[in-house]
């Protein structure tokens, strides 16, 4: 295999997606605030209003009428050191204080380069949630994050 084989399997295979961090624009960057089990809600959906048509009635036409971004879901083990995140989340829930913040989302490759991001903008706290304590179960203690956001771009 040579060189310019190694580069065609770079772009033709499948990326995966266990390695990426997060960055919250506004909060200094902080590895423990960066680092995360899980991301998912980059979604968007199109949605449609129906038109029914005088005179013509085997069908509906299905206009575009705008776009619905989803929720963004961030998992990550329970931290015991306070961050800047965790400053930011308990704001909304303490003092009712939304401070909206833009994301970026870094697909990273095994050498730790960029290979997609998206910029996720305008995001805040929607729901924040703390996983089952349980005696009988010695695993790890997830923190649930869910973020609504005004929408988001591939930037790479």
């Amino acid at each position: 295999m040579g060189l310019g084989d190694a580069i065609l399997d770079k772009f033709t295979y499948p990326v995966v997606g266990y390695h990426f961090v997060v960055y919250f624009h506004g909060l200094l960057p902080n590895p423990i605030d960066m680092a995360f089990q899980s991301v998912s809600g980059l979604s968007v959906t199109i949605e449609t209003e129906s038109y029914t048509e005088g005179g013509e009635n085997r069908f509906v036409h299905e206009i575009p009428k705008g776009l619905k971004f989803s929720t963004l879901t961030l998992k990550r083990g329970l931290k015991s050191v306070p961050s800047l995140l965790t400053k930011w989340i308990e704001d909304v829930y303490e003092k009712f204080q939304f401070k909206p913040l833009d994301l970026i989302i870094i697909l990273m490759d095994e050498n730790h380069l960029p290979v997609q991001s998206w910029n996720v903008v305008g995001a805040y706290p929607l729901k924040f949630e703390i996983g089952e304590l349980n005696a009988e179960t010695p695993g790890i203690v997830i923190q649930t994050l869910e973020l609504k956001y005004k929408y988001f771009k591939t930037i790479l």
